[in-house]
């Protein structure tokens, strides 16, 4: 039997003791479109509104092979979805949110914002967990590491350092209880992203966000779980064109450069700035232009 992930915390007098009820209270309300709850390198939290514009409630379901922080789909909310992605431990976290958000929060509610804490927390092996505390540990590090990326090391462990000092506070049990409603509307899906496409039909609306691979540009994102080689580039085209040729409505959101426009070759484009802060060095950090490939 694990041992419990709190148990190990308050032994190295790492946790603070406080309630569900209140932590719930003071880091916000419910509401119809929650906030998605995982900070995610790359996220497109603020492209939303624009990202919105491509979605109508008409459409039977919403398909996201790249889900990451899921900001689009929490932001739509709707009633039918399919989210994919390679990374197990996130789809595992969001099938414990789904299913045991209040366990999760429970436990999230015993943690502090530490530094100690994190690397205690990050040494520890995921295996000997159960899932609600598998899952509580996943949100606790991505809340508080280094630009909510994800990244491992050669044997698969979780090394990004602790960097928690703009990154908010723990997801509160009313997050997370809205998140799972919206979560239970969805099928999850732990696999490459044409193993999701291979489901769409006409009527669904795809929205792609993949990991950048571009040669111009430095991102932690390149060196994060999933970062695309040039063949899966060659594939996301080819999935594109499939899917305009089946006329299933898509959008893919991808930084303007040479792998961008390769992407976008014959189908409609916009560019949006936006300001990036996941650049490994604070210098190369500032505006790009984020291109929204779309079709019809």
């Amino acid at each position: 039997m694990a041992t419990s992930l709190g148990t190990r915390m308050r032994a190295d007098g790492l946790t603070q003791e406080s309630s569900v009820q209140s932590t719930a209270k003071n880091n916000g309300e419910a509401s119809n479109a929650p906030e998605a709850f995982l900070r995610w390198a790359g996220s497109k939290r603020q492209l939303v509104p624009l990202l919105q514009e491509y979605w109508q409630p008409t459409f039977v379901r919403y398909i996201e092979p790249f889900v990451g922080s899921g900001v689009l789909f929490f932001a739509i909310s709707p009633t039918n979805a399919v989210l994919g992605d390679t990374n197990r431990e996130l789809i595992s976290t969001y099938r414990q949110v789904r299913h045991s958000f209040r366990e999760v929060a429970e436990l999230l509610a015993t943690m502090t914002r530490d530094k100690d804490a994190y690397y205690t927390l990050r040494a520890m092996d995921a295996a000997t967990l159960s899932m609600p505390e598998r899952a509580a540990r996943f949100i606790y590090l991505n809340r508080f590491c280094f630009n909510g990326l994800y990244r491992t090391n050669k044997q698969g462990r979780f090394n990004v350092p602790f960097g928690a000092s703009k990154s908010g506070e723990l997801p509160s049990l009313t997050l997370l209880e809205s998140c799972a409603r919206l979560l239970r509307r969805a099928k999850l899906v732990r696999g490459d992203f044409e193993s999701v496409l291979d489901v769409s039909r006409t009527g669904d609306f795809v929205y792609m966000d993949p990991p950048y691979r571009v040669t111009a540009v430095r991102t932690f994102r390149q060196y994060s779980e999933g970062a695309f080689t040039e063949p899966d580039m060659t594939r996301l085209r080819r999935r594109m064109l499939d899917l305009k040729k089946r006329k299933v409505t898509f959008l893919v959101s991808y930084v303007e450069s040479p792998e961008g426009r390769f992407l976008a070759k014959g189908f409609r484009v916009r560019l949006a700035q936006v300001r990036r802060n996941i650049a490994g060095f604070s210098g190369s950090r500032g505006p790009i232009r984020e291109m929204l490939i779309s079709w019809p």
